[in-house]
């Protein structure tokens, strides 16, 4: 393989990985206004998309292992493909985590304010994770440092969320009003599903936060070599 080959196979990879991107970020979209909607059929289409996730996942991983093979590139080619083979684990989990959320707004029966609350933070980690992404793209250390710096608050609102929602069905259990209906036992046990249910989309949305900050340490390290943010 010439030089030339080489960068244009490089370039391609880091396409291939940019297109399965916009794919798993509109997956996180889809299925952030799925809890918002309640839409069966919009999250059944998620859920159905992500095999096609999971299958290029697959792909650009043997890329980079024919890379690796074929060219032993050293320097910053190796970082970036190194780097390229974990952002595309970290884009196939962020894919996992948006079937998640569609399983929970399918499994949906009442809904809390706290709910409203939880899509909002969806909000804020995929615009974590589109300013990773970008940073991959335009080689911008800004961009990486910035995610990580935002992470915090994430973590934040969703420790504060998560604690309201424990306040609620505390107050429920001991015969406060739920959703203006009468306490009973089928009450208490539906809250606790709901309840369980708006955890799990809180840990889900934190993790997807979480997956955008370990974009971001990877991309640092492939422009310049600093692990620094890598845990």
């Amino acid at each position: 393989m010439t030089r030339k080959s080489f960068n244009e196979s490089i370039e391609e990879l880091r396409n291939s990985v940019l297109d399965m991107a916009e794919l798993v970020v509109t997956q996180v979209n889809k299925s952030l206004a799925c809890l918002e909607t309640g839409n069966e059929s919009s999250a059944q289409t998620i859920i159905d998309t992500d095999n096609k996730i999971n299958h290029r996942c697959l792909e650009i991983e043997q890329d980079c292992i024919d890379l690796f093979a074929l060219q032993q590139p050293l320097a910053g080619d190796l970082r970036l493909i190194v780097a390229s083979f974990k952002i595309v684990n970290d884009l196939e989990r962020i894919g996992d985590l948006a079937v998640n959320l569609a399983e929970y707004s399918l499994a949906a029966r009442q809904s809390f304010d706290t709910e409203i609350t939880a899509v909002s933070i969806g909000n804020d980690a995929v615009s974590m994770l589109t300013e990773s992404l970008r940073a991959y793209e335009d080689y911008n250390v800004e961009k990486c440092q910035a995610v990580v710096a935002e992470d915090d608050h994430i973590d934040t609102r969703c420790l504060h969320a998560s604690e309201v929602l424990t306040r609620t069905l505390i107050k429920h259990a001991d015969g406060e009003d739920y959703n203006n209906t009468e306490s009973s036992a089928w009450d208490i046990e539906q809250a606790l599903d709901d309840v369980t249910r708006l955890l799990l989309t809180i840990r889900d949305i934190e993790r997807i936060a979480d997956h955008a900050v370990n974009i971001s340490a990877r991309t640092l390290w492939m422009i310049n070599n600093d692990s620094s943010l890598i845990y």
